[in-house]
């Protein structure tokens, strides 16, 4: 897989009282030379090839779970901690395990978290469980906005007995810009059978300006919550403008809340308006 790191990893397991140290790839920042923002992975950005995933023995990683499953979620001025629990398995124990954080496509310049904060079980244990810790911030991890999708997580796991796995796309996950969403419906107080006009706007985190600004061209839901229930249902979809605003138009029937409703988009984070209150006379 990683090509330097593939170096290291034979070198640990020629002398297993050395120290493994993934925190050695850590570099000066860089972009489209082929080397991180922040950081950089010297192997990944020096491989030429596509990615392999390498293995010796009966050592394996049995299960990674980044930030409890969810995405993870950046605004204009975030700076998030996000968690990711690794699990290695040998018989002999484990000698060490970690894992990075990227984004990117071989061979190309990738970009990432390291792990800034290692908490592991004991090593002579069949299973060894890490809670891996990597800091995310909207200034300096995703310093652009093509930063937003999907990222994979790249780790490894070295046995006491020498043998060893790295895995280069292990798992994938999301990280995703912030988005809000606001809502108006008027007039208020309205005759029953008149005409409501619920109007809002759409916006989007910009990790390259710092600043939300219109989503353009997103599908949102129109949902209605009739007084004294609880459950919303959907009354129609519409698109935001250009400029990310929403306006629609439906007749005034009950009391009831109208809200909308963004389920997010390959990018961006989902959201929901508070719902805005409607009395019909």
């Amino acid at each position: 897989m990683w090509g330097l790191i593939h170096m290291r990893i034979r070198a640990t397991v020629a002398a297993v009282s050395g120290a493994l140290a993934l925190s050695a790839l850590a570099v000066p920042a860089a972009h489209a030379d082929g080397t991180a923002h922040g950081f950089s992975f010297p192997s990944l950005t020096k491989r030429t090839a596509a990615p392999a995933d390498d293995a010796e023995g009966d050592t394996t990683i049995s299960s990674v779970v980044v930030n409890a499953g969810k995405p993870v979620v950046l605004g204009t001025t975030s700076k998030l901690t996000v968690k990711v629990t690794l699990t290695a398995n040998d018989p002999s124990g484990i000698y060490d395990a970690d894992a990075l954080l990227y984004h990117g496509t071989y061979p190309n310049a990738v970009d990432g978290a390291e792990t800034s904060v290692k908490a592991c079980g004991a090593k002579n244990a069949a299973t060894y469980t890490c809670t891996l810790t990597y800091s995310f911030t909207s200034k300096e991890t995703v310093y652009k906005n093509g930063l937003a999708g999907t990222w994979k997580v790249a780790a490894y796991a070295v046995g006491q007995d020498g043998d060893f796995v790295e895995k280069d796309a292990l798992k994938t996950f999301k990280v995703l810009r912030t988005s809000k969403v606001t809502v108006n419906a008027a007039p208020e107080p309205v005759k029953k059978g008149r005409t409501i006009t619920v109007t809002g706007s759409l916006t989007l985190a910009n990790w390259e300006t710092h600043k939300y600004g219109g989503y353009a061209g997103q599908k949102v839901a129109l949902q209605f919550r009739k007084a004294g229930t609880t459950n919303y249902v959907n009354v129609k979809g519409i698109t935001s403008s250009r400029t990310g605003s929403l306006k629609t138009t439906v007749k005034a029937a009950q009391d009831g809340y109208y809200r909308f409703n963004f389920i997010g988009s390959p990018t961006a984070a989902p959201v929901v308006a508070a719902g805005d209150h409607v009395d019909v006379k």
